[in-house]
């Protein structure tokens, strides 16, 4: 992927963060996407509700990368994004010890009404698996299966006791995960995150989410003395399986698998094949805006562009974020020797699309002006999300090329503007007026809503 622009000049960390605020603001206003952030104006008397959303997404992404000596390479991005606090943490141990080296585990834990839990399930959870006994060289899959459901048990039983020890009572986490094998693929998921696996270009297996209003799922749960309203558990909760959870966990005389909320994991297992190109877990916050195979076509566009996995996850969760994801974004990606390679020809065809955009960005800007307007960002995207643009990456779409869209905006802008001795004083000064502009708009809009 370029890191550089023809005729381009690099613009300052804090314009580009301030770009992609004031964009995403505006969208979300648009998509109804609601007051983020503020919280709701309250009558005398009532108690004031903190908002679950920040006024601001924090973009900062953690990343890393690894591999194992077997071939197999990892990246994983994470970021806060809209939500008030990061509830997402993850496992990745690319070789296990103790006669398993050629074995693999990562797993994305996706807590809510605070981290906790997740913290501690991605701290313990694999312990509590490997303690069973059933996971060896032999790779017997009925007894790796049994040992997931006995860790998955073990570990939220041990957790109930260190909840009410610490308070967490009301804390809870998802969990997909998958532990590789020479022979198989072994997918543990208790939730609504989702692990997916792309073989000879497609969709080969994805994990099923687990929501109340599944017919199993809801008969379980009106079983244990729970309703479903709102597509929640009593209204309230999202999820149907999650480790944690107990106020949704106290019917008496049935055992845990049979409570309103399930730590039972749901496992699958998936024999190994020489076309697996990659597999990929990630949190709701992504599966909430991409389906598998739109993710999947998307991956592998940018595989043949990126030699980086980390820039891959980057993207993703870049893309997440334009299509309106208000979540916490967590995504693990794990390739194969059969993923798709670095390609002279789609890097050809990246360029030219990149040099497309700009033409159209700078065509569009030019069309508006001499109509007697000053072009502003959004007029410019919404002008360029009704033409035509070929070569786009499958599976991403315009929201995939946002940040090349506005880089290119914002330097037909300066074209437009007389030379000043601090470009980046001057942008910055601007770029702060338009965001005060729609943030006027957003709350007089949203008083009236």
């Amino acid at each position: 992927m370029r890191t550089t622009r023809k005729g381009s000049v690099e613009m300052p960390a804090f314009v580009r963060q301030l770009v992609k605020e004031t964009e995403k603001r505006v969208s979300s206003f648009f998509k109804g996407g609601g007051r983020g952030g503020a919280e709701h104006m309250q009558g005398e008397g009532e108690e004031v509700i903190p908002s679950p959303y920040l006024d601001r997404p924090v973009l900062d992404k953690l990343t890393e990368e690894g591999c194992s000596r077997w071939g197999l390479t990892y990246a994983l991005g994470s970021m806060q994004g809209w939500r008030a606090n990061m509830e997402d943490y993850h496992n990745c141990v690319p070789q296990l010890g103790a006669g398993l080296a050629d074995w693999s585990f990562f797993a994305v834990f996706d807590g809510h009404a605070g981290n906790q839990v997740a913290q501690y399930a991605s701290q313990h959870l694999l312990d509590q698996v490997l303690a069973t006994g059933g996971i060896g060289p032999e790779d017997h899959p009925d007894r790796v299966r049994g040992s997931f459901t006995d860790g998955f048990l073990h570990t939220d039983k041990h957790l109930l006791t260190a909840a009410r020890r610490e308070g967490w009572e009301r804390g809870g986490t998802t969990v997909t995960s998958t532990l590789i094998s020479p022979r198989y693929f072994y997918f543990a998921n208790c939730g609504d995150s989702r692990a997916m696996l792309c073989r000879a270009g497609q969709v080969c297996f994805s994990t099923e989410d687990h929501k109340p209003y599944s017919p199993l799922e809801r008969e379980r749960i009106e079983s244990a003395g729970g309703s479903v309203s709102l597509q929640r558990i009593n209204g309230s909760l999202a999820v149907s399986r999650a480790l944690g959870d107990f106020s949704y966990k106290g019917a008496e005389n049935r055992p845990p698998t049979q409570q309103m909320v399930s730590p039972e994991p749901e496992v699958c297992v998936v024999e190994r094949s020489p076309g697996d190109e990659f597999l990929v877990l990630a949190c709701d916050g992504v599966w909430d805006t991409v389906s598998n195979e739109e993710l999947c076509a998307f991956i592998r566009s940018r595989l043949r562009v990126c030699t980086d996995l980390r820039d891959v996850c980057s993207q993703v969760i870049d893309l997440c974020l334009y299509k309106g994801s208000l979540d916490n974004i967590s995504i693990i990606l794990v390739c194969f020797p059969g993923s798709p390679q670095l390609s002279a020809e789609a890097l050809h065809q990246e360029a030219a699309l990149e040099d497309l955009l700009e033409s159209k960005v700078a065509e569009i800007y030019e069309e508006l002006s001499s109509q007697g307007e000053d072009p502003d960002l959004l007029s410019v995207l919404t002008v360029l999300a009704n033409t035509d643009v070929p070569g786009l990456p499958p599976g991403g779409g315009l929201q995939s090329k946002r940040n090349c869209i506005i880089s290119a905006y914002y330097e037909k802008k300066e074209a437009h503007k007389p030379t000043t001795p601090n470009v980046s004083v001057c942008i910055y000064i601007k770029l702060s007026q338009l965001l005060y502009q729609y943030y006027v708009i957003f709350e007089r809009v949203s008083i009236y809503a």
